[in-house]
């Protein structure tokens, strides 16, 4: 076995591990490399770009619009020494090539046995562009926002087309050209755009505003799915001394279901029927929880009059609208038909703490294993395919 980075901090390359299960990962992560803006701004904006710089400690950061951006949390941890990952990878080095280097991440979901994989953005771009939304300059936040598009499309997607599903972010402070973006997107061929979960938690308006219509309209006219990433509008308020990060993560299936709920009773799926949102890393135990609330007050408290012009109740439009994604969820995935195995899919959520790299295809067979098989073919890729419209190649398939 070789190394694939001169980084004490990291173990050696694993060997491929045994493909029991064809896998669509629908939530993993890149990490933004050094060159990604390199010949994809205007050329007023070449200085004004996001750059990396070294601290004084030797620690490589992003810079841009006057503000420094470290790794935060459990980034990129995959591949590491157990005893290392409660240091942040603070240089490319000290991370598995994978994270930003499309030929490794290719070769980490061979070793792993995924066949396809979606990518949200990490740490200078936050998990839904806000960093970029929110510049000074905005026409240098969009045309950020467009050189990290362009980045994707030719740099992630492109040598391996049928190995990555294209996810972009848009511009977030203004829905018109937000849309524009994702209709541009649409257009080469992107499946997913990634949106603030809750956005009036950082300081746009709210998903019951008319704000996010030309956004929402544009998903929906050109079947792109939303997808919303926990997190993706900060964490939840936690108690002074609390320890953020374990507490955090321990209420990410909190912070979905309120996420998930907000944007159903926002409207917009019944508005638009055939608008597709897919709820990324809170796992699947609270969507049962909230299908039996859901019924309950339509039947007991009479709270459904915003649904009056739907022909369906809000738990049908739940089913019918949103897609849930799962890591394992041992103990709940019991709950599958409640919710519709039509609409469960897996994440690997690579790089980052949570990640079951290297050893998916044994954590789903430890999990999942006693399901039909015909329901595991489902959860593990044959949902994640219709849904993003994704080719899975015979020798793929079960």
């Amino acid at each position: 076995m070789t190394v694939q980075s001169p980084s004490d901090l990291l173990l050696p390359d694993p060997e491929p591990r045994e493909v029991r299960y064809t896998v669509i990962s629908v939530d993993d992560h890149l990490v933004e490399p050094p060159d990604m803006f390199e010949g994809r701004l205007p050329a007023r904006f070449v200085d004004l770009a996001p750059k990396v710089v070294e601290n004084r400690r030797g620690h490589q950061l992003w810079d841009f619009d006057g503000q420094r951006y470290s790794q935060v949390g459990m980034n990129a941890v995959a591949g590491r020494r157990p005893e290392s990952v409660i240091l942040e990878p603070t240089r490319f080095e000290d991370m598995r090539r994978g994270c930003w280097d499309i030929d490794a991440r290719i070769a980490d979901m061979d070793i792993n046995g995924v066949w396809a994989s979606l990518n949200f953005p990490s740490q200078i771009t936050g998990f839904s562009g806000r960093v970029f939304s929110s510049a000074s300059d905005p026409e240098l936040g969009l045309a950020v926002t467009r050189a990290f598009n362009d980045w994707v499309y030719e740099a992630w997607w492109q040598p391996y087309p049928d190995r990555i599903i294209p996810c972009g972010i848009t511009y977030l402070t203004d829905p018109e050209k937000g849309a524009a973006e994702i209709r541009r997107n649409a257009e080469r061929g992107f499946r997913s755009v990634t949106l603030p979960e809750r956005p009036h938690r950082i300081g746009l308006p709210s998903i019951f505003s008319d704000y996010w219509e030309p956004i929402i309209t544009a998903c929906a006219q050109t079947q792109t799915v939303i997808s919303l990433h926990v997190g993706s509008s900060g964490m939840p308020d936690m108690p002074a001394d609390s320890p953020m990060v374990p507490l955090g993560a321990t209420l990410f299936g909190q912070m979905s279901l309120t996420a998930c709920a907000e944007w159903l009773w926002s409207g917009a799926t019944v508005r638009h029927p055939d608008l597709q949102i897919a709820m990324s890393e809170g796992g699947i135990g609270w969507v049962a929880m909230l299908i039996d609330r859901l019924e309950n007050i339509m039947d007991r408290s009479g709270y459904g009059e915003d649904f009056a012009s739907s022909e369906l109740r809000p738990a049908e439009v739940l089913r019918r609208n949103f897609w849930f994604c799962s890591i394992d969820d041992p103990s709940t995935i019991d709950t599958r038909h409640t919710i519709g195995v039509d609409h469960i899919m897996v994440e690997v959520d690579y790089p980052h703490g949570d990640t079951t790299w290297p050893d998916t295809q044994s954590v789903i067979e430890s999990a999942w294993g006693h399901l039909p098989i015909e329901e595991l073919h489902k959860m593990t890729h044959a949902n994640a395919a219709r849904l993003y419209r994704w080719q899975v190649p015979e020798r793929c398939r079960p």
